[in-house]
């Protein structure tokens, strides 16, 4: 295969490769050359973390950083690779899935020493693309880049966007879209999925060398360990838990919560058919094509759990010879999610609500707030940012608090409630409104801003983008110039409907 030159970047002319994940070789990755995109335009790139890459302004600016980005040119020293890997989509095993329209193009060392994998997605066709062209459409590709780097300034644990590139090579949908490209950024990009494909194909002896690899490379403080496995696959559950304790806090759904889009650092991966809430409610389905509701806002720790064991079940081989005593070591690690998820899941609403003592009356009070903004569909984002607002010297409400609600006498008590709970524990008003504030967003993506960006996009002006990416950078501030973007979506607009497809 050829691949396409290599290409020397100004400010980045000796970059430090780390190929441990290339180096694995077969039979978990191809090298496969990316796919040129032709009359490339740079929409956007995030200088933030190109600085962090050890890439300046002055390299992201010239043309060779473009055709890299656009996978028309090699990354200095790296032949691109994609990867093998299977997945339980929507519940069903599908045996070979792979990065089908994905090439890593680099894996580096950053100057302060860390390791990254860098992505491209949407660069053209692989050995696993399954008859697919290998693309990916402006659309999901705008909201991949601006919603994971929103999830990074929530401090979601998540994939990174370095770039995004657009073409006018066309691509057919549902309708016939233009081609882009995302350059995603992560310490990893291995899959539950990476396990289970191993695993259900019998070919058990490719386990150990991956888990290794991911163990020496992500969690080092486990590689000298005589129980490695366990310990790894312990923090993986952890960290899983912990991340949709994160996604629920904030009212994001993921829509495709296959196995092969859940990463075993923890991260959010994928950025599909995703949604933040706007309206609330708990059965919230952001994927139209999710017709029995398996991804639905509420079923997502479940959905969680039963990924985790997904991938205990793939990795039962490292765990005992024995398999009776791998199962119960798995089943061990996989009954400590609930737990994990109950304590995070509790302590985030506590810290929505201000609350600074741990009380066991709390998940009382939490679920008769959440029960009240879903009898009235209130804006789940406006309605815990007003709720700082409140006084608890004062029985005078602030009017954005009430416009939010519509059953008032239910509020009402629910307040009376708050209110003592509050004065308990000599809450100060000022001091709890600073805590509020700093864990409930004033601006996430939601659907109709994303959507405002990709037509305006469409049409050649990549200015929304910027604007949206700069706002989302501190979702947490007041920003009163930029209010509007922290309002509920319009009637006509409440309804945007994201599928798989892209």
């Amino acid at each position: 295969m050829n691949h396409p030159p290599e290409i020397q970047l100004p400010g980045l002319s000796k970059p430090t490769l780390m190929p441990a994940y290339s180096a694995l070789g077969a039979p978990y990755v191809t090298s496969v050359p990316t796919t040129p995109l032709p009359a490339p335009r740079l929409l956007h790139v995030n200088l933030q973390l190109a600085a962090e890459l050890g890439i300046d302004e002055a390299a992201s600016a010239c043309p060779e950083f473009v055709e890299t980005m656009a996978g028309n040119r090699a990354w200095p020293g790296y032949e691109s690779i994609s990867s093998v890997y299977g997945g339980h989509q929507f519940g069903t095993w599908v045996p070979r899935l792979g990065d089908g329209r994905a090439h890593l193009i680099a894996e580096i060392a950053t100057p302060a020493g860390e390791r990254r994998e860098l992505q491209l997605k949407g660069s053209g066709p692989t050995p696993y693309s399954r008859f697919a062209d290998g693309r990916a459409v402006l659309r999901s590709s705008i909201r991949e880049y601006l919603c994971s780097e929103a999830m990074h300034a929530l401090g979601i644990p998540t994939t990174r966007a370095l770039s995004l590139v657009s073409s006018p090579q066309p691509v057919r949908r549902e309708t016939l879209e233009t081609a882009a490209v995302v350059c995603r950024v992560a310490p990893s990009l291995v899959r539950f999925g990476h396990f289970e494909y191993f695993y259900y194909r019998d070919d058990h002896a490719q386990l150990a060398p991956l888990a290794d690899h991911v163990i020496e490379q992500n969690f080092p403080e486990f590689a000298a360990s005589p129980n490695r496995y366990a310990d790894w696959l312990g923090e993986v559950v952890a960290r899983t838990a912990r991340l949709l304790a994160a996604w629920q806090a904030v009212g994001f759904c993921h829509g495709v919560m296959n196995t092969d889009n859940f990463s075993v650092l923890g991260l959010t991966l994928d950025y599909g058919p995703f949604g933040f809430i706007d309206a609330f409610d708990s059965h919230h389905i952001c994927n139209h094509t999710d017709e029995g509701g398996r991804y639905a806002y509420d079923q997502q720790p479940v959905i969680g759990h039963w990924n985790c064991s997904r991938l205990l079940q793939a990795t039962l081989p490292l765990l005992a010879q024995k398999p009776e005593a791998a199962v119960e070591i798995a089943t061990e690690i996989l009954d400590r999610y609930p737990a994990l998820y109950t304590d995070a899941m509790t302590r985030a609403w506590r810290q929505k609500l201000g609350l600074r003592d741990a009380r066991d009356d709390d998940r009382e009070l939490i679920n008769r707030y959440l029960s009240i903004l879903e009898t009235g569909h209130s804006d789940f984002t406006r309605s815990f940012r007003n709720l700082a607002r409140f006084r608890t010297a004062d029985d005078a409400l602030a009017t954005e608090l009430r416009d939010e609600i519509a059953d008032l006498e239910r509020f009402d008590k629910w307040l009376a409630d708050y209110r003592q709970r509050l004065r308990s524990e000599q809450s100060d008003d000022a001091e709890r409104s600073l805590r509020m504030n700093v864990v409930n967003p004033k601006y996430v993506l939601r659907n109709h801003l994303a959507q405002a960006a990709i037509t305006a996009a469409e049409h050649g002006d990549a200015g929304e983008i910027e604007r949206l990416f700069t706002l989302l950078q501190r979702p947490f501030d007041e920003q009163p110039e930029h209010a509007a973007y922290a309002a509920e979506p319009p009637t006509e607009l409440r309804h945007i409907e994201v599928s798989c497809s892209s």
